[in-house]
């Protein structure tokens, strides 16, 4: 999952970011509207983290601009401004959520799993694709009752996955959800990862969740065909 921290005072943006990436988040940081927007250009984001106060254009104005183009990514309004009327016009202007600063990192992390967990349709954090789970709170993989030993990385690709069962991604929306924006490296490495990822949850047995789409990407879904995958 990834997830945009818009906050201009730096030390908090690097603190949320990383806390956001110890548990296992894909993140970006910036220190204002008008960033945040050309990073909205280049990449797409499950969640945005925004600040109200801030340089050039404040978190209000960015979100009216984001729900006015039809951007639909869940925002959650990190704010010193607790004012009941500070809360109501930034939910009114269409956020998901809002906390006060200063806040405890556990309820940011409660409160980003709950926002992304309802703009998925979801009511858990334990996804189900055939025989496999994916624990998000857990960061964990089990299929048959066996706990599946993933890397980060691998365990990002999967869980974006089994967020979007019998979906073909393609290789860019898989390398948009597992690496940040700045990354410059290989674009052979998501069929590394694939491969890894393949072996640990299929392996020899007879039915596969994951299959190779030729030209198109790569579908997590269970097929009990036992066919190739």
């Amino acid at each position: 999952m990834k997830i945009l921290v818009v906050e201009d005072e730096r030390d908090m943006n690097r603190l949320i970011v990383k806390t956001l990436k110890k548990a296992g988040y894909t993140v970006d940081g910036c220190y204002n509207g008008e960033e945040a927007q050309l990073h909205l250009l280049g990449a797409q984001y499950d969640a945005i983290l925004l600040d109200v106060m801030m340089p050039k254009m404040n978190g209000y104005e960015l979100l009216q601009k984001l729900r006015a183009k039809g951007m639909n990514t869940p925002v959650l309004f990190l704010t010193a401004r607790d004012a009941v009327e500070d809360r109501v016009k930034g939910l009114d202007l269409g956020a998901d959520d809002y906390l006060v600063k200063p806040f405890a990192f556990d309820e940011l992390l409660a409160r980003i799993r709950v926002m992304t967990r309802k703009n998925a349709g979801v009511r858990s954090n334990q996804l189900t694709v055939g025989s496999l789970t994916v624990d998000i709170d857990r960061r964990i993989a089990i299929r048959d009752g066996e706990e599946i030993p993933l890397l980060p990385k691998e365990f990002a690709i999967l869980e974006y996955m089994a967020r979007n069962p019998g979906v073909v991604l393609s290789r860019e929306q898989l390398e948009n959800q597992i690496w940040n924006y700045e990354y410059s490296g290989s674009s052979n490495n998501i069929d590394v990862y694939i491969s890894r990822l393949r072996k640990k949850l299929d392996g020899p047995g007879p039915v596969k969740l994951l299959h190779t789409i030729r030209g198109a990407g790569w579908v997590l879904k269970e097929d009990k065909t036992g066919g190739p995958p």
